[in-house]
């Protein structure tokens, strides 16, 4: 039986840029909106899902959003 490759939902880059949107949130550094504009970001899955929002615009290994 020949071995299956894991194939990974999200890429590393993925990961760390969540990472970083989560330290930011911690920190009060992270805005939601255009340019900021929507204020401090307290929820934490608000922060990850701006964390994978900016891996998608850096071109990061992750799946296309659900349409609502």
């Amino acid at each position: 039986m020949p071995s299956k490759k894991s194939s990974r939902k999200y890429g590393k880059a993925a990961g760390k840029t969540v990472a970083s949107a989560m330290r930011r949130k911690k920190k009060g550094t992270l805005l939601s909106g255009k340019g900021g504009k929507g204020g401090k970001v307290k929820s934490r899955k608000q922060a990850i899902a701006i964390g994978l929002s900016e891996a998608r615009k850096k071109g990061a290994k992750v799946p296309k959003k659900k349409a609502a």
